[in-house]
């Protein structure tokens, strides 16, 4: 799995509250799950994985080449073992998810079971302006790409409000998004006003 050398946590006492859990970020592409998943793992101390990377590694492909040559159908198959197996490490981390898979039912009971689910909720605006810089997104390859995010959010979001808990992903240094989720992680284990 992909790791970064770990630190002491910054939050030792919500490191421990969190026991063998693992942090599963959920939401759109273009939330920030990488990006702020890095940073938040970096300041407790954890491990980082990106399911995406797991699975291009499992796959031997990129993702837009698994799309293409395999299909939806099967990258979903795929995932959902790969994040299965992530989670049955029973390991503490922080992971980030790719958009679609937080949607499957059996991973959202997995999630539920062995980790805490963060929803990184960002506007439309936000996600496109950001998901534009990368165009390897297989899903917003047609001829709307805008209208096909705006579509696939109004889907989503529903499914990605069953999340533990919703933080605001906008346009903010990620240490910021870090620190909304530190205030929503210690509301979430009761340990708001104890001293670190």
């Amino acid at each position: 799995m992909n790791a970064a050398p770990l630190l002491p946590p910054e939050r030792p006492q919500l490191r421990a509250a969190l026991g063998t859990r693992t942090l599963v970020l959920v939401g759109m592409m273009g939330s920030g799950k990488s990006s702020v998943g890095r940073r938040l793992a970096m300041r407790l101390g954890l491990n980082f994985v990106d399911a995406d990377v797991e699975i291009e590694t499992a796959a031997r492909m990129t993702i837009p080449e698994i799309f293409e040559q395999r299909g939806e159908a099967e990258f979903r198959q795929g995932e959902r073992r790969v994040i299965s197996r992530i989670l049955d490490s029973r390991t503490p981390l922080v992971l980030a998810t790719g958009g679609g898979a937080f949607m499957h039912p059996e991973t959202r009971q997995r999630v539920q079971e062995r980790g805490i689910s963060i929803w990184l909720k960002a506007d439309p605006d936000v996600l496109m302006k950001r998901v534009r810089r990368n165009a390897r997104r297989p899903l917003l390859q047609t001829a709307d790409p805008e209208g096909t995010l705006r579509a696939l959010l109004a889907q989503r979001e529903p499914v990605y409000a069953l999340a533990d808990l919703t933080v605001r992903s906008r346009e903010v240094p990620h240490d910021a998004v870090v620190d909304d989720i530190f205030t929503a992680l210690e509301s979430h284990l009761g340990l708001t006003g104890r001293p670190e």
